[in-house]
């Protein structure tokens, strides 16, 4: 199921391009450029079907895969009991956060703010004069993303009632409102189903491939998600030293206190390590969309997206979240058609193993990315905690080793896990970070614009019908 992106004022609506498809990418695009320097490549906004196919057979010659990762760990006892107790510690912070409410309606479940509703802006006012003859007093509060807010004076059993604004028949002779709950987004760690693990500890990275310069360089890649280590680029001067211009609402606060780590504290830093090891030339526009708790929401999205320098070109989104009865989220749809053209948008999957899709990767423009793994033969194969379905564009390996922050994570009942700078870990966030820099590595070897280069990927055979195309 894809959604089509037009800016949504009535009911969105949906339609069949054919089977979405991607590619795998070169490894080695040219000869270096120094970062710091970048020479920006020609932009093609259209292609030809003979330049289509010519960029897409480019575009299939890939780093193998096992070059370039390990083989997921065998899980084992100690493996399971870590995953177990990290789920749990997850869901015993979003039980403690009043500003988080859960639906748990079998195959209906999400997570919304309370106290809110969001609405077309032609639809409010009688969705709000509905709510108050309903007795549910209610007032306009701070609209984003083209929505309007409703907040309520008490609290309400929102899901219900958006499924009751939803109902024809509450609306004879009229149309139905666009109406939805202000949904809950996650970084898309594996913190959404099996197996549900926390980060591990690294040893370091290998430096930069000097070779590999080029590969993304004149790109900037936004990355919306926790924001980034206020040391990244001192503690990686190799991978993250001056990629991004430092500022202060960028910051991950990483930690609950003292040294200790949020669930999701340094998943940004992650991320951003991911995305330049894709593409070694590549720079970064590190945003803040998500506490380090790895929890945030809608307004928080569109707000991190319009902070964007007008220099980024990919927007790499490893964060996601299921809505009321599967309908596309307005405001995102709303945020992302407003992007220019030539932008690309890249998000995750999500984790919870299910075809349920995830938002915003489900909308039509949006490129879509599963998590695929290899198994102790070394055959890749999708990883069983991966989104999957028609919606998913693309696939690449979940587990990656990056960059990532000093600190400790304690687990219950297990041993803390100690960090120092570098970690592995698993997900579809990771998997969209590396199709997000090998986009801009596509972009600087055949000139094309981002947009240019995600239809590019899209002209290829898919690898799986429900994991889309493998990028390697």
């Amino acid at each position: 199921m894809r959604r089509s992106l037009g800016r949504i004022d009535r009911r969105p609506g949906t339609r069949r391009t054919g089977p979405p498809v991607t590619c795998r990418l070169p490894s080695r695009l040219g000869g270096p450029v120094l970062p710091d320097r970048p020479t920006v490549p020609p932009v093609t906004t259209r292609l030809s079907r003979r330049r289509l196919l010519a960029v897409s057979a480019l575009a299939t010659v890939a780093v193998p895969l096992a070059s370039t990762v390990r083989p997921a760990p065998a899980l084992g006892d100690d493996t399971v009991a870590d995953d177990k107790a990290y789920q749990l510690a997850f869901t015993a912070m979003l039980d403690a956060d009043r500003t988080v409410r859960r639906h748990a309606a079998p195959g209906r479940e999400v997570l919304y703010r309370p106290r809110q509703v969001l609405t077309a802006p032609a639809d409010a006012q009688r969705v709000a004069a509905w709510l108050r003859a309903s007795g549910n007093p209610v007032t306009f509060g701070v609209g984003f993303g083209g929505v309007a807010r409703l907040v309520f004076a008490a609290e309400a059993d929102i899901p219900a009632l958006v499924t009751k604004l939803r109902d024809p028949r509450q609306w004879p002779g009229a149309p139905v409102p666009l109406v939805q709950p202000h949904h809950v987004l996650l970084g898309l760690g594996n913190i959404m189903g099996n197996p549900g693990g926390p980060p591990r500890a690294l040893a370091a990275l290998p430096p930069p491939d000097p070779g590999r310069q080029s590969e993304g360089a004149g790109v900037t890649v936004g990355i919306c998600d926790t924001g980034i280590c206020r040391q990244a680029g001192n503690r990686h001067p190799q991978w993250l030293g001056g990629t991004y211009l430092p500022e202060v609402d960028d910051e991950d606060p990483l930690y609950v206190h003292t040294d200790v780590l949020a669930p999701q504290g340094g998943h940004g830093t992650f991320v951003a390590g991911v995305v330049r090891q894709a593409a070694p030339g590549v720079r970064l526009d590190p945003e803040a969309a998500l506490a380090p708790t790895g929890v945030g929401d809608e307004s928080m999205l569109v707000a991190a997206l319009s902070r964007l320098s007008g220099e980024v070109s990919v927007v790499n989104l490893s964060l996601g979240g299921f809505t009321l009865d599967d309908q596309p989220s307005l405001p995102l749809a709303n945020a992302v058609a407003a992007m220019p053209p030539t932008t690309a948008v890249v998000a995750a999957a999500g984790n919870a193993g299910v075809a349920r899709p995830v938002w915003p990767a489900a909308l039509d423009r949006v490129l879509a990315v599963g998590a695929v793994e290899t198994d102790t033969a070394g055959v890749v194969v999708p990883a069983d905690y991966s989104g999957r379905g028609a919606w998913v564009d693309a696939c690449a390996l979940g587990r990656r080793d990056s960059t990532y922050v000093e600190g400790r994570l304690p687990l219950p009942g297990r041993p803390t896990r100690l960090f120092h700078r570098y970690a592995t870990w698993a997900g579809t966030s990771f998997a969209t970070a590396h199709v997000s820099g090998r986009l801009a590595a596509l972009m600087t070897g055949a000139g094309l614009s981002a947009d240019a280069a995600r239809l590019a990927l899209l002209a290829a055979p898919r690898w799986h019908p429900d994991y889309g195309v493998l990028v390697g």
